[in-house]
């Protein structure tokens, strides 16, 4: 949509808004919290103004904070003084702490009573972490699996074949392998085969597809699970990527330029991330890229990524909040918002049509992510979730970078964050 056509639509739902005042009837405003690059801004601002043509009696105000970090920050202090918009996004990793302190007004009763939306419209996957205590709380609007971003020109000035669908984890060592040089022989590498995040969260579908897992009982955890022989394994396997292959980045090279900065500059092969990654991808002009799934264990095994619409509590008008959320959700919602290249649908019919597949934008293979759904995995919906991640980094962060062992990470691990799970 063009910006003027984007200014005509709210300069009409401005004056019906005003014409309503005017004959009386009282003009219903939707505050819209959400986070993202320009792109994903944009998306949010045209589905509001889609949204409003077709409601004019409603005005949607979209409030953008563009760094994740500064969003969740804004939306623990705002819901904290009682003022949180009416429509938040919030990761399911993250959304327990707010339904336990019941701040967050329940969306199954509406869903449930949608004309527009029903639940088998949304992949499952995406919709379980949501429920909490028997109720669903908030409606994810996109869904997706850890995948490998991967620069097609390094690869074919390597000579070395494309990542293949069904490639393993020596497959995968072998690739990064070939991919990191060292051009001029001086000891420092300028190409790094692969990148990632040293975080529970990039390590758990290592684990799960290794036969193991991260905590005792993912419905009711007490304690992480790093110990056993299949867990140990995999985190071996995530350490020596950088401490014995190689092929990551180390400590001094990941401070002077992040992984995913040097994917995005052609200094960097691969590349773990989600969806998210997409529309700053797009920005490049330099090479081509695509994506692959990840490279399987002993068995397949992937890890979700989901944010869903929210509703406050506090919000006063709750129907029209609610007629917000419901339009959100639905085909028309979701097909703008996948415009964006962020979000892998989670409505079914969207997700598997041409406003997601389209081959002819980056990525090419968006069904990789797809296909990858069957496979998924949630970790565990916890208040303390957040601590738990954050204290394990920070002890990967030391394996991965040689300044700790295995055993020292997994005790460290495991001891420090006991204090966040129930006993």
């Amino acid at each position: 949509m063009t910006a003027g056509r984007r200014a005509c639509r709210s300069a009409f739902a401005g004056f019906a808004a005003l014409a309503f005042q005017t004959l009386g009837v009282s003009a219903q405003e939707v505050s819209f919290m959400v986070f993202g690059d320009p792109a994903e801004k944009a998306a949010y601002q045209e589905l509001a103004t889609s949204f409003m043509a077709k409601n004019p009696a409603i005005t949607v105000n979209v409030t953008h904070i563009p760094g994740q970090s500064d969003y969740r920050k804004r939306l623990a202090a705002d819901f904290a003084a009682g003022t949180p918009a009416d429509v938040t996004l919030i990761n399911y990793r993250r959304y327990a702490g707010f339904a336990a302190k019941e701040v967050l007004e329940p969306l199954g009763p509406y869903l449930d009573k949608s004309t527009v939306i029903k639940r088998d419209d949304f992949y499952a996957e995406a919709m379980a972490p949501y429920n909490w205590k028997g109720t669903t709380i908030c409606l994810p609007q996109n869904l997706s699996s850890l995948v490998v971003y991967y620069n097609k020109a390094l690869f074919d000035a390597a000579g070395v074949a494309y990542p293949s669908d069904d490639w393993n984890w020596d497959d995968f060592v072998k690739t990064a392998k070939a991919l990191t040089k060292d051009a001029d022989g001086d000891g420092t590498v300028e190409q790094f085969g692969i990148g990632t995040e040293a975080s529970i969260f990039r390590l758990a579908p290592l684990i799960w597809q290794n036969g193991g897992d991260i905590v005792d009982d993912p419905a009711n955890p007490k304690k992480l699970t790093l110990d056993t022989p299949a867990a140990r394994e995999a985190l071996q396997w995530f350490i020596d990527l950088q401490v014995t292959h190689k092929v990551m980045p180390d400590q001094v090279s990941e401070a002077s330029e992040d992984a995913e900065t040097r994917f995005q500059n052609g200094r960097l092969a691969m590349y773990l991330n989600s969806r998210r990654g997409v529309p700053a991808y797009r920005e490049i002009t330099a090479f081509s890229w695509d994506v692959a799934p990840l490279p399987t264990g002993k068995q397949k095994a992937g890890i979700l990524h989901a944010d869903a619409f929210c509703m406050a509590k506090a919000t006063k008008d709750k129907a029209g909040t609610w007629s917000f959320i419901e339009y959100a959700m639905s085909a028309e919602g979701q097909t703008i918002l996948a415009k964006s290249g962020r979000t892998v649908p989670s409505m079914k019919s969207v997700a598997n049509s041409p406003a997601f597949l389209d081959p002819k934008v980056a990525p090419a293979r968006s069904n990789v992510f797809l296909d990858g759904i069957a496979h998924i995995r949630a970790v565990p919906v916890m208040e303390t979730w957040v601590d738990i991640e954050g204290t394990v980094g920070k002890e990967l962060e030391r394996g991965v970078y040689g300044d700790a062992t295995v055993d020292e990470v997994i005790e460290a691990a495991t001891r420090r964050t006991l204090e966040y799970f129930p006993q």
